[in-house]
């Protein structure tokens, strides 16, 4: 289950990521011609932070995004899977944290309007933030069992 979220998140990542670049270039092209575009500035800042946010996400389940790699290096294989549920619970609660301050934030400014598009609604951007904090947790949870299963190893040698 892990594997197909974070192959959808980093679809969507990408798709908005792709969405960015694209309205760049029509802004940077429209520029250039002379003609006012003014919604490739909305667009641009909104598709960039559901794919920074995507990003963000995967790379902790990754384990790219926060770790200390001189300790895990350093300790023996119960050691270091303590010391990745330790960190995995602190990155668990900020994401958590992010879940709830992150739907709060969505049920606030849901009713507020784009400048450019007056139809669409500020939740949708909003929404990423509960978005990365659900699947952070999901990613946070995974690693615990993990490593929760590696220290009820018993010692073989």
């Amino acid at each position: 289950m892990v594997r197909i979220l974070e192959k959808i998140q980093m679809t969507v990542g990408v798709l908005f990521l792709s969405l960015f670049f694209i309205t760049i270039l029509i802004q940077i092209a429209t520029r250039y011609l002379g003609i006012s575009v003014i919604w490739t500035e909305e667009v641009a800042n909104y598709s960039f932070i559901w794919a920074i946010f995507m990003g963000a996400s995967v790379m902790v389940n990754r384990k790219e995004h926060f770790s200390f790699d001189y300790f895990s290096r350093k300790l023996e294989r119960k050691k270091r899977a303590m010391l990745m549920v330790f960190i995995d619970a602190i990155v668990l609660l900020f994401a958590l944290s992010l879940a709830v301050y992150g739907f709060q934030a969505v049920t606030t400014f849901w009713d507020y309007n784009w400048l450019a598009f007056p139809s669409f609604k500020m939740g949708y951007i909003w929404l990423s933030i509960p978005v990365m904090g659900v699947t952070m947790a999901i990613y946070s949870i995974s690693h615990i069992l993990k490593n929760l299963g590696l220290l009820r190893e018993k010692v073989t040698s």
